[in-house]
């Protein structure tokens, strides 16, 4: 039985109008500059935020002085207020939860704290997760992509953060973007495939997911993933919806197929420990209460893989 995603992944939310235009046009944005937002987001990809996580914690621009600083982001506008994001030394930014660290989640306090997109990803509203999202992904690109790939001379960057000119040849590039395919793998009844990846914590399970390899389809992805990862093949392949997962710049395409639970599952070396056919009833019990089924943690709420779960666990009786 096939099942829709009951509602967008947490990093997918998006209010803020992105204004490709406005990236170019300098006067347009010294005018929007006093009124304007910032985030500021350090080096491990930790914001400020604050209301037991659901919101960012944003400054006036003016706090940053007359005009951007260097290094600023456009992340675009709204109610014509534009909203900006600066990188941070982590120094500045002060204490909070370790990147990575909370990847399973964080217990929000009702005092500001520094968290990561992975810890507060699904606690912040549509707003925030969406500016918080793309200004990650921005940061990441920019300290990675420093020289040309043509000739490699020094970039430096212009439209307001979104695009980077080589000094040298000239040659202007864009942040980039890996594709991914994540495919929930269920019998077309009430179960479900799951799988602990290879350096995973004991008993947290996911669905299966993989890089789309040069002139592959995504279609052709699903199939090929699933076979490698645990043997199993699978048919029915169909589109879900997609996320963006900014770690550090994949999107991540999700799947649903049918795969049958009799057939040996076979697991790659190295990069699957464990992997189960669950039932809906289990599913929606560590849903529920999340510890209360042994051996089965599911995905954090950040992740298009918990949508996926969620959404194949409420389908059904």
């Amino acid at each position: 039985m096939s099942f829709e995603l009951v509602e967008l992944p947490a990093l997918s939310r998006f209010t803020v109008d992105r204004q490709e235009p406005l990236r170019g046009d300098a006067e347009r944005l010294a005018q929007l500059w006093p009124k304007a937002r910032v985030v500021s987001v350090d080096e491990h990809g930790r914001t400020l935020v604050a209301e037991r996580a659901s919101r960012l914690v944003d400054r006036p621009a003016t706090d940053f002085g007359d005009e951007p600083p260097e290094g600023a982001v456009l992340l675009g506008e709204q109610d014509g207020v534009a909203y900006w994001a600066v990188p941070t030394a982590s120094a500045e930014a002060g204490p909070g939860a370790p990147a990575g660290r909370a990847w399973f989640g964080v217990e929000p306090t009702d005092e500001p704290q520094w968290l990561d997109l992975r810890a507060c990803g699904a606690l912040l509203d549509d707003t925030g997760a969406g500016l918080f999202t793309s200004a990650v992904a921005l940061f990441h690109w920019h300290r990675t992509a420093k020289f040309c790939a043509e000739c490699g001379g020094g970039k430096s960057a212009v439209k307001a953060g979104w695009a980077r000119v080589c000094a040298q040849c000239g040659r202007e590039e864009y942040p980039r973007t890996d594709a991914a395919v994540i495919c929930l793998v269920h019998d077309g009844a009430d179960r479900v495939l799951l799988a602990r990846g290879a350096g995973w914590p004991e008993g947290r399970y996911s669905v299966l997911a993989g890089f789309v390899e040069a002139g592959e389809s995504l279609e052709a992805c699903v199939a090929r993933e699933i076979a490698e990862e645990v043997g199993v093949a699978v048919s029915g392949i169909r589109y879900l919806g997609s996320q963006p997962w900014p770690f550090p710049r994949s999107l991540m395409v999700g799947f649903e197929a049918v795969g049958d639970p009799d057939e040996p599952l076979r697991l790659a070396d190295g990069e699957i420990a464990q992997a189960k056919w669950v039932t809906r009833a289990e599913v929606r019990q560590a849903l529920e209460v999340p510890g209360s089924v042994p051996d089965l943690l599911l995905a954090p709420g950040a992740s298009i893989a918990f949508r996926m779960i969620q959404s194949w666990a409420a389908a059904g009786n």
